[in-house]
């Protein structure tokens, strides 16, 4: 938390985040099996494409009121083994809600239709977490003198965030743990406001995939000026009405105090603390080392354990790692020295 509270700091102080996001459609597969004549089959969907969104948009009633619905279906040819399937794209505008029943429920009511039209075999039809019609940008630009610490340069810190980031997109091993700490900044934010981590985790992690390699989800490089420049892109379907963001109390408490006014600005609060806290972890690392705060942060919470006051925290913690023990034992040893 101290972390990413001094990165989000630190990107304040230098103009803070810059965030858009591109479109807001969720996705719904609908998998077309043992299709005799696939020419036929594509021209049969796109001469009826108007009469299908109507059909699916007409079982949606109060998603068309709220100004949602249907916009559009794709069509992708997919391989799976030996034969070819063709699979139906449903693109959704969900509004403020996830959605993940309304989409399912879109592709079920559309199945028999499109099984009827075509002549073929339904496979699955559920919804997509790889939600990359609904992309959010962050950026930010942090002059170096920002990022100084201890007897590290500003400039120094900022070389090494870049060299970091340039690891992290040439070796998948780096890059699983760069997003990891990415995603240590979101999952808490997602959990907190009633929406699916596990959703926004599947589809972070097969977006840094796109590709075909696995890559980092940020880029940190450095302007013609000298600044640091930051950004990240990732899918992010997350909702503000319905399902537990509606139902659970903590979850409305959260959504309040973020006070944001739509699912488009809560997506574009959680992929900034997702770029703010890959910024305090690349910083720490380019400084003093993730393993140093992680100790601090884990002596602190032996002293807890051992029986220390939240006056005696902080000096029992210092105490622990200066003598090169962090156990409950070493904690106790010192708290029973402070008594008179």
């Amino acid at each position: 938390e101290a972390g990413v509270g001094g990165a989000a700091k630190i990107i304040r102080n230098a103009g803070g985040f810059k965030a858009s996001i591109s479109e807001s459609l969720l996705i719904g597969q609908i998998q077309l099996l043992d299709i005799e004549e696939i020419d036929k089959a594509l021209l049969a969907i796109e001469e009826n494409k108007s009469k299908l969104i109507h059909k699916a948009n007409s079982s949606q009633p109060k998603l068309i009121k709220r100004g949602g619905g249907v916009r559009d279906i794709e069509i992708r040819h997919v391989q799976t083994g030996d034969h070819e399937c063709l699979v139906l794209h449903i693109l959704i505008d969900t509004k403020d809600a996830m959605g993940a029943n309304l989409i399912n429920t879109v592709c079920e009511y559309l199945a028999d239709d499109l099984a009827e039209l075509i002549s073929c075999d339904i496979g699955l039809k559920i919804l997509s977490n790889l939600t990359d019609r609904s992309l959010v940008d962050v950026g930010v630009k942090i002059p170096s003198k920002y990022l100084a610490k201890d007897h590290f340069s500003g400039n120094d810190v900022r070389d090494s965030i870049v060299k970091a980031t340039n690891f992290a997109n040439a070796d998948p091993y780096r890059a699983a743990t760069h997003n990891k700490g990415i995603m240590n900044g979101i999952d808490p934010i997602v959990l907190a406001t009633g929406n699916d981590w596990r959703a926004i985790e599947a589809g972070a992690h097969a977006y840094a995939a796109r590709n075909g390699r696995y890559t980092a989800l940020s880029t940190w490089a450095i302007t013609s000026t000298g600044y640091l420049k930051g950004e990240i892109e990732l899918p992010m379907a997350v909702g503000i009405i319905g399902g537990a963001t509606k139902a659970h109390p903590a979850a409305q408490a959260a959504l309040e105090l973020i006070n944001v006014g739509s699912a488009g600005e809560l997506a574009k609060v959680i992929a900034s603390v997702g770029l703010a806290q890959n910024l305090a972890a690349l910083r720490a690392l380019a400084d003093e080392g993730i393993q140093k705060g992680h100790m601090r942060l884990h002596a602190r919470t032996v002293a807890i354990t051992a029986g220390a006051s939240p006056e005696q925290v902080s000096q029992i913690a210092q105490k622990m790692i200066e003598h090169g023990a962090i156990n409950a034992e070493t904690a106790r040893h010192f708290l029973k020295a402070q008594k008179p």
